[in-house]
């Protein structure tokens, strides 16, 4: 009892502590974002109003990233019985989206200054964008620090990374236009950003669009979670099974087992090895089993598997009959 506690207070304070770093991060990013917008404008570089466009996103990143670690706080109820930790999954996937449009800005303006350049001012260039790397270095090492099978701290922290190397880019443009006075590279680099920019993002909406699809967990094999279970002393068979994230971190599994037919007492040891083995193997903490004996046939017909059911493992849900009745005389 007094581990569990233990492993509890140090989650709880893990918590405390992202949560902290995010509004740290939040109230940082805000005053990058002023400085590199200032020094956009100064120095008349796309370049650089491109990465202050970045971090305009990043604000509302880290904004997001840290309302949804204070969401997660909120207790479950009967409406949510899941709680909050969803928050932080939808504000990722709103994270990802984001950037995507705002590359599209950024490669409409390039374009324009192709067509249309514009003398810089390197000085102003380097000087701000070298003040932009040294912040988000420690935003990003204190984000990775605290985001560990976070994907919400991990967005964060990938609009934080992401930024270094566009100002690291701004850096570079500033140096080649001083030594060359080729102004063109000013939105060339504006462009590498935004590549930068969607390539980073197109992976974050597909993990959090994975999540929000209840798909299985990546990187664990279904088929070798079955054996496991099968292995489990007591367990015959099986099937309705069902793997997902409820958030980053948080596994959840259920499915039904069945067993010989006796009483629950003598199946408590049971459920208690194979819970014991989810945990142990896979990395699952929340898990629903249910036990039947070949005694149980029918499989109720909807959310188990029917009896004709070409695949006992992955049954489809069916609504039942009286909802559906219900639906169509709503019509």
């Amino acid at each position: 009892m007094r581990a569990h506690a233990g492993t509890a207070s140090h989650a709880g304070h893990a918590h405390v502590l992202a949560r902290d770093t995010l509004r740290l991060g939040f109230l940082l990013t805000l005053l990058i974002l002023g400085v590199e917008a200032a020094g956009g404008f100064a120095a008349h570089s796309l370049a650089l109003l491109s990465d202050a466009g970045h971090m305009l996103t990043d604000v509302g990143a880290l904004g997001l990233a840290w309302f949804a670690a204070v969401q997660a706080e909120r207790p479950a109820n009967e409406r949510r019985t899941f709680g909050y930790h969803r928050v932080g999954i939808l504000t990722a996937l709103v994270n990802g989206l984001t950037l995507v449009a705002i590359s599209g800005g950024i490669v409409y303006g390039a374009l324009q200054r192709f067509s249309h350049p514009e003398p810089v001012s390197p000085a102003i260039m380097i000087a701000t964008a070298g003040f932009a790397i040294a912040v988000n270095l420690y935003i990003g090492i204190g984000l990775s620090r605290e985001g560990h099978g976070n994907l919400n701290m991990r967005a964060a922290a990938l609009h934080v990374f992401g930024d270094v190397a566009a100002s690291a880019g701004v850096i570079l443009a500033a140096l080649v236009i001083a030594l060359t006075g080729a102004a063109w590279v000013d939105p060339l680099v504006s462009l590498l950003i935004a590549a930068l920019i969607v390539a980073g993002s197109i992976r974050l909406i597909g993990e959090a669009s994975s999540i929000l699809l209840e798909s299985a967990p990546r990187g664990l094999s279904l088929p070798s979670l079955i054996r496991d279970m099968l292995r489990v002393p007591g367990v015959h068979d099986v099937h309705d099974l069902h793997v997902w994230t409820i958030t980053s971190g948080v596994l959840a599994l259920s499915c039904h087992a069945v067993i010989d037919d006796v009483p629950p007492s003598d199946s408590a040891p049971i459920l208690d090895r194979i819970t014991a083995m989810l945990r142990a193997a896979y990395g699952i903490g929340h898990a629903t089993i249910q036990f039947e004996s070949t005694a149980h046939s029918s499989h109720e017909g909807y959310c188990a598997c029917p009896p004709d059911c070409g695949d006992r493992l992955y049954c489809e849900l069916r609504q039942p009959e009286h909802s559906r009745q219900q639906e169509e005389h709503a019509h």
